[in-house]
């Protein structure tokens, strides 16, 4: 029989051992921060020259308008007082409860208490009067540019998220109920995956946003069966088993973003656009770009060209006997594909029947929310950084695209993680997220420089491999699949970009959701929608206000326009042939290998 005095004790017993583990791990977390790698200033936050020139605009705003600064004032503090005050009557009236709250809904505050518990309740209400405030003088600053007030309003929204109420101990309710929960057992496994977190990225904090172990490529994900047929330095060519009795005559070759890897579109069987396009009796092709480490430092925009894109049509005629090829880019792959395209109409090479472009930016003049990292003063930090270590560490990419959703893929893990002490979810969409890569320095330099910041393709003058290229070189036939919420490659920007193009044989659609779910949107799921228009006004806006929504996903649409330029059906094809003998199966051995950094 247990009594009391066994209970107290058992109690007082994990509740050393918690306090001993707290000590241990207190003691790692600060040998980590003590040898924390350094990272250059410039990778951290916008240069000392916009904080002046910010701080500058608004001190003068100030002074030109101050009737404007104390209405804002006032403001603040009669709804911050007025607050307070109905807080204090609502106390003195001897019920336990807070007053009327007519502050918006917030998904971070979804937690009883915050609606219901006069001391959370008051720190919200308190917290988004304060971020509302901020939020509207933001909007009124004169003085600034578009880039300039665009970078201000994303900046200061970086800060009114991080110091959300959720973000801290004492003030989430959350993780104080998990803590009395557990008797504390819950902080200390959030300090474990806290310094589990650092220890894994140098002292840089980068949240884990899924359990790595739940997941292995090429056995619980990107299983779709094929074989690697070609390789080298760049990239591994993988050809897919037919599962259709007959096929199309001309192949089809998926060029992927280099940043992450191919497998997004080969996550698991119900969802992956790879199997799909085989089932559909397409003779498939995917290429699965290298991992590069510093010895890749001199690789530029011209060898992703020469030896993977050229290299891939090259080997795919050769494998399946046909002139002609189309062809598929993704983000990056697909800014990419565009050059590619350039090129080959300046050399006469015909082999490109069709192209088909995903969520892709050819015309930068609009860099949408992403552009707030393209400035000079993180572009010339990148430049240094490469110069001196031969790539960009994939790091810098997963933190830079996490900060576009930071409630979502840092603060809300974080939170998950390290106050209530839970294991990430075994989501495989987050594990492909976090199997990111690093970027070849030159390659890096040319394609922030002249195109990102110079928009010399959209120009008509972006020099590579020794010619001029143009957009409008740009003359196959082409469908463009943009996402309406991508935070990435905006599906106006994109448009521009596809507009200006030489093609007469020209489709676009956009998709609902973002970057990766507009894309991997597979029929059976009938969950997001997308829009076509046949004409190309000269505003995106007009393009959408005058196009028609359809239910249910883009992929059979697609399909409908690549079948009529992929040729008569024929027998299916082997996998290979004489001189292409099968290398490693799917997913090769380039998408899981590690670069030596």
């Amino acid at each position: 029989m247990t009594t009391d005095h066994d209970n107290k004790g058992q109690e007082l017993s994990e509740l050393n051992h918690n306090l001993a583990r707290i000590e241990e791990l207190s003691k790692r977390l600060a040998n980590i921060i003590a040898n924390r790698k350094t990272v250059r200033s410039s990778l951290q936050a916008p240069g000392q020259d916009f904080y002046m020139k910010t701080a500058g605009t608004i001190w003068a705003d100030m002074m030109a308008n101050p009737s404007k600064m104390f209405e804002h004032q006032v403001s603040y503090w009669g709804k911050a007082l007025e607050h307070a005050i109905e807080a204090q009557a609502a106390l003195a009236s001897g019920e336990f409860k807070p007053p009327e709250d007519k502050t918006p809904k917030d998904r971070r505050f979804s937690n009883p208490l915050w609606d219901s518990h006069p001391y959370y309740n008051y720190i919200k209400q308190q917290y988004q009067i304060t971020t509302q405030t901020m939020k509207d003088a933001l909007k009124n600053v004169e003085g600034l540019d578009d880039e300039d007030t665009k970078r201000f309003e994303f900046f200061s929204h970086q800060i009114m998220d991080m110091m959300s109420p959720t973000n801290f101990l004492a003030t989430n309710p959350d993780a104080m109920e998990r803590a009395v929960e557990t008797k504390g057992q819950s902080l200390v496994k959030g300090l474990e995956n806290l310094v589990a977190d650092l220890e894994a990225n140098d002292g840089e904090l980068l949240v884990k946003l899924v359990d790595e172990s739940a997941f292995e490529v090429g056995k619980n994900i990107a299983t779709t069966p094929g074989q690697v047929v070609f390789r080298n330095r760049m990239m591994e060519l993988i050809q897919y088993a037919p599962t259709t009795e007959k096929v199309h005559t001309t192949p089809l070759i998926i060029f992927p973003p280099w940043i992450n890897k191919f497998y997004i579109m080969d996550l698991k069987e119900q969802n992956s656009l790879i199997k799909w396009i085989v089932d559909q009796g397409y003779t498939l092709f995917v290429v699965s770009w290298v991992n590069p480490d510093a010895s890749y430092a001199d690789v530029g925009l011209g060898d992703y060209i020469e030896d993977g894109y050229l290299a891939a049509m090259r080997e795919v005629k050769a494998i399946t006997g046909q002139k002609k090829v189309n062809v598929v880019g993704y983000c990056i792959a697909g800014t990419t594909l565009s050059l590619t395209l350039s090129l080959m109409k300046k050399r006469g090479d015909k082999s490109v029947n069709s192209a088909t472009f995903f969520t892709t930016l050819t015309d930068f003049s609009d860099q949408g929310e992403v552009g707030v990292f393209l400035d000079e003063d993180f572009v010339s930090g990148i430049e240094e950084e490469v110069a001196e270590r031969g790539y960009l560490d994939s790091f810098f990419m997963s933190r830079t695209f996490s900060y576009l959703r930071p409630n979502d893929l840092i603060y809300g893990p974080a939170i998950n993680s390290y106050m209530l002490g839970k294991t990430p979810p075994a989501f495989d969409l987050l594990y492909w997220n976090g199997d990111s890569t690093n970027l070849p320095a030159k390659m890096t330099v040319e394609y922030l420089r002249g195109l990102c910041q110079g928009n010399q393709f959209a120009k008509g003058d972006f020099f590579l491999l020794d010619e001029h290229l143009s957009i409008e070189d740009v003359d196959v036939p082409l469908c463009a699949i943009a996402c309406e919420t991508d935070h990435i490659a905006a599906w106006k920007s994109s448009y521009d970009g596809m507009r200006q193009m030489g093609s007469k044989d020209k489709t676009f659609i956009v998709s609902q959701s973002g970057h990766i779910a507009g894309i991997v949107n597979p029929p059976s799921k009938k969950k997001y929608g997308h829009y076509t228009n046949e004409e190309w006004p000269a505003a995106s806006g007009d393009w959408m206000e005058g196009a028609t929504f359809n239910e249910g996903s883009w992929w059979g649409r697609w399909d409908a326009w690549l079948s009529k330029r992929s040729g008569k059906e024929i027998e299916a094809r082997e996998v290979g042939d004489s001189s292409h003998k099968p290398l490693a199966p799917a997913p090769g051995t380039y998408v899981v290998a590690k670069p030596n950094t």
